[in-house]
């Protein structure tokens, strides 16, 4: 399957989330809670407070494990990568007014995209994994994407 392929069918399994369980770590003890992730291409970005407890377990370790369950048919999407906090204010503005988010981010942040507070989190993923319980329970292998050794 092309990379464009596997792509399209993550897209497509995330739009039908709202959520996803974004896992950091605290030292060796994990940590996970819900967050509202956005694809753009092969990158996910995460809107939270910028003194939130994950924005300083990101600060400390990079690596992070983002899980959705989508709807009834059971879609298992993970994405594992690293995380960063995107201080540029132009990129800010960019995703900002770019509605890359499917909700009004001003919610949060009424001062918009250079509010103090407001945390862009960029996971680069390192592995994209999508499968189905259905196709699990039969053996089928998930689909897997890896990025390119740098």
């Amino acid at each position: 399957m092309s990379d464009s392929h596997f792509w399209d069918k993550v897209h497509a399994a995330a739009a039908k989330a709202t959520w996803a369980y974004l896992a950091t770590a605290n030292g060796a003890q994990p940590k996970v809670r819900v967050v509202h992730p956005a694809f753009e291409g092969d990158r996910v970005w995460v809107a939270t407070g910028r003194e939130s407890a994950k924005a300083r377990h990101i600060d400390k370790n990079a690596k992070v494990e983002l899980f959705y369950q989508i709807g009834a048919e059971m879609v298992h999407l993970t994405v594992t990568g690293k995380a960063k906090f995107v201080e540029d204010v132009a990129e800010k503005k960019r995703i900002w007014n770019g509605k890359v988010f499917d909700y009004d981010l001003s919610q949060f942040w009424p001062g918009g995209p250079e509010s103090k507070d407001f945390g862009l989190m960029l996971i680069e993923p390192t592995r994209v994994e999508l499968t189905s319980l259905p196709e699990m329970t039969t053996g089928k292998k998930p689909e897997v994407w890896r990025a390119p050794r740098k």
